[in-house]
């Protein structure tokens, strides 16, 4: 199976960096390297209604988007799972 590269959006990686300790920060980290391996883990959810997975780390989320013609897995949000679904508006 073909490696697929990973993108990692700015505040994405913002909201990386705001994970209180190293430890959840490390492994959350772990979790999105695995990604480009498989993108779709075993424990990974297709969101309803958007063309976005998610997995969990934890009480982290993980959301990304998949592009298999090209092979690059979008990392869009990071967060706590109290508050990672809610859109800004």
């Amino acid at each position: 199976m073909a490696r697929y590269s990973l993108r990692i959006k700015k505040s994405a990686r913002k909201e990386l960096e705001s994970i209180a300790t190293r430890a959840d920060r490390r492994r959350v980290v772990e979790r999105i390297d695995s990604l480009a391996d498989n993108p779709r883990p075993p424990g990974a959810l297709k969101l309803s209604g958007l063309e976005r997975y998610r997995i969990r780390q934890g009480r982290y989320r993980i959301l990304y988007t998949i592009e298999d013609s090209v092979l690059v897995v979008h990392v869009i949000k990071v967060g706590d799972r109290k508050n990672v679904y809610q859109s800004k508006k």
